[in-house]
């Protein structure tokens, strides 16, 4: 009996801890325990089903309790094809390397899930001014949160004011605990 009990015991929780992640997320919980965001149209999505007006302002927060900062978007279809998923479903992206690769002083990147289809027509570019946001294929948006001459091919689709508070923002972002990556929310104001 004692035995049975447990076993009931262990299986609530367990359904109730994936629920609630899969839920605070407003997507699908991955193999990590991040939640990755999603799309109202299912996970095998390829386009966005949001149906009125494109945002052109998107908010971002850097960790769960972050102070919301305002990413204006370029006009460009890269930018557009990011806010029409993002009004469909807020996404919450993990940042996995944060301080342990080359040029970590200046940037952060985070992958997108691959469900996502997202057009792009790279440049080359070799300088960069803190606070701009690119998109790099396949599906890694990369954020300049410092000035940096760095050479690469990239599709330029917002920029924030790169204020003192936006940057120990970025820099400051916690490491969840229990799980050793941090994350960033992308929604709509």
């Amino acid at each position: 009996m004692k035995n049975t009990l447990r076993m009931w015991i262990a299986a609530g929780s367990a359904l109730a801890m994936s629920l609630t992640l899969a839920g605070c997320a407003g997507g699908d919980a991955s193999s990590d325990g991040t939640a990755t965001g999603g799309s109202s149209s299912g996970a095998g999505s390829t386009g966005s089903s949001f149906s009125g007006e494109i945002p052109t302002v998107l908010q971002v927060r850097f960790g769960d309790e972050g102070e919301p900062f305002a990413m204006n978007l370029e006009s460009n279809a890269t930018a557009s094809a990011i806010a029409g998923y993002v009004a469909d479903s807020d996404w919450r992206l993990p940042i996995y390397h944060y301080d342990d690769f080359e040029d970590s002083d200046v940037m952060q990147y985070y992958d997108i899930p691959s469900r996502y289809e997202i057009p792009s027509d790279p440049q080359t570019v070799t300088e960069q001014h803190a606070g701009e946001v690119y998109y790099s294929d396949p599906n890694r948006i990369i954020l300049f949160y410092r000035d940096a001459q760095i050479s690469g091919e990239y599709t330029k689709v917002g920029e924030f004011e790169p204020t003192d508070d936006f940057v120990n923002a970025v820099i400051d972002n916690p490491v969840l605990e229990g799980w050793g990556n941090k994350i960033v929310q992308i929604g709509v104001e």
